[in-house]
């Protein structure tokens, strides 16, 4: 997740990693990770990856912006749509992100 032009966390899966420790106590941050995190181990982590840089380069020549296109990847479509919204991992449905193409 970006925050201005700085990414403030980033999936490695299986783990979280913050650009600083006061992060942790952002929980729509965290709930936007943890979406990237259900993407991945559904698509089983490498294909996920691999489909979100190939994604992103589609997006950037589409777009031709560096944060347009991050933020029309249908991941990050999916994830910041649905960040705020708490119960959300409850109730997804498998490959959720699709919808978001």
């Amino acid at each position: 997740m970006f925050s201005g032009r700085k990414a403030v966390a980033i999936v490695i899966f299986p783990f979280i990693f913050l650009l600083d420790q006061h992060y942790k106590k952002n929980k729509f941050l965290l709930n936007h990770e943890n979406i990237h995190i259900k993407q991945a181990a559904e698509m089983l982590v490498v294909p996920f990856y691999i489909w979100y840089v190939i994604e992103f380069l589609i997006r950037f020549l589409q777009y031709k912006k560096f944060r347009q296109a991050y933020l029309n990847i249908s991941f990050e479509r999916e994830a910041y749509r649905n960040e705020r919204n708490l119960h959300y991992l409850k109730k997804r449905k498998l490959w959720a992100f699709s919808s978001y193409f």
